[in-house]
């Protein structure tokens, strides 16, 4: 499956994942900056899993604005706007808070020209700013799916096989935005906050599903989001926050315009102790091993991101379960993300990886969907 693209230049993508002290701790930042080791100007996306709520992640954002405001001369709101901030709270059980910043910088190509080898790009898109009553609809969908492409193309990728995640952070329903939507006399998809941020969540994976030619537009409809779980991505992951009133796209793939020291891959865990998906997305990334991993094999992992199924199902080797029932049931997500986190972490040897739930459209259901990025040898 080809894409038109007309990008020629090379390009160097780096990825620095940093741990954070506190939400508000950017200091691994800051030195990448003061140091020179990555230049301001470089970052296209950044990908942070701060503890806490929505505003425990809005303070994460604010503080990494400033110190980039400062850095490229610009006002902490247009650094908003330039570059990708996807937000990715609530940390459960040994979830370790940490964000993934992603450098990519044009380069000469290399002299001699050597073997063509595949080796890690990132794309960036945006939506318009989507109006309330679209949230959660087939206009979504297709907004993302144009989004989606765009930053496809962005990152110089021409064979969507080359793809391995794509990460979205889309706009969250709010009181004010019902609000807004009450006085001009328009209907959303829901007035309950979190139904509504969910179909919005799956219109923006119907919309990557679209993109990528997992299902086609005469699939899709008002109707099927959230409804008809036979149609779903197998490479995206969604979050949904209030700070976001587009929606926002990283695309990872491989190319052969990119000298970076990394290359990404993908694998599906078909429930949540396959751990043969997390070797698959290894394998594919370029690490390839029989279990377990050795040290020095660990070590080249520079992050690995996956999309938890956990409270889409009620039974796990047909033995049920209690997220949707016990005294944490209303924190079903973040207990999928700790037990998905604790499985991979068990592999790669390190919890500092994203973990992110979201069964809408993203997977089938009680799947996760894995992303690792190593470093190449």
């Amino acid at each position: 499956m080809d894409v038109q693209n007309s990008n020629s230049q090379w390009f160097d993508v780096g990825v620095f994942r940093l741990p954070m002290a506190a939400p508000e701790d950017v200091s691994g930042l800051k030195t990448l900056l003061a140091t020179q080791q990555i230049n301001a100007a470089d970052i296209i996306g950044i990908i942070a899993q701060p503890e806490g709520t929505g505003y425990a992640r809005g303070y994460t954002s604010l503080c990494m604005q400033l110190v980039l405001a400062e850095y490229l001369q610009i006002s902490p709101q247009a650094v908003f706007d330039r570059i990708p901030m996807m937000m990715i709270g609530l940390c459960g059980g040994l979830m370790s808070p940490h964000y993934t910043v992603f450098t990519r910088r044009v380069v000469a190509p290399p002299t001699p020209p050597s073997t063509p080898d595949k080796r890690l790009i990132v794309g960036a898109a945006n939506t318009r700013i989507l109006q309330p009553e679209e949230y959660g609809t087939l206009t979504q969908i297709k907004l993302v799916a144009e989004a989606v492409k765009t930053a496809v193309v962005d990152a110089g990728i021409t064979d969507l096989t080359d793809i391995h995640c794509v990460e979205v952070k889309c706009p969250a329903m709010t009181p004010a935005r019902l609000e807004d939507a009450s006085k001009r006399g328009v209907s959303v998809v829901s007035n309950n906050l979190g139904q509504a941020s969910s179909l919005s969540k799956g219109a923006s994976a119907l919309g990557i599903a679209l993109a990528l030619g997992e299902v086609t537009e005469d699939q899709l409809s008002d109707a099927v989001i959230n409804q008809d779980r036979t149609l779903y991505t197998n490479f995206g992951s969604v979050s949904a926050g209030g700070e976001q009133s587009a929606c926002r796209i990283l695309v990872m793939g491989n190319s052969t315009q990119s000298v970076s020291n990394y290359r990404v891959g993908h694998g599906v865990m078909s429930d949540q102790l396959d751990t043969t998906g997390i070797y698959t997305a290894l394998s594919t990334a370029g690490i390839v091993a029989t279990p377990p991993l050795t040290p020095e094999q660990q070590q080249r992992i520079a992050q690995m991101f996956v999309n938890c199924g956990a409270d889409a199902v009620k039974a796990v080797r047909e033995r049920r379960h209690t997220i949707h029932s016990d005294f944490l049931a209303g924190y079903a997500g973040i207990v999928a993300k700790a037990v998905a986190n604790a499985v991979v972490a068990s592999v790669v040897g390190d919890p500092m990886v994203l973990a992110s739930a979201g069964n809408e459209h993203q997977g089938a259901p009680g799947s996760n969907l894995v992303a690792a990025i190593v470093e190449a040898e």
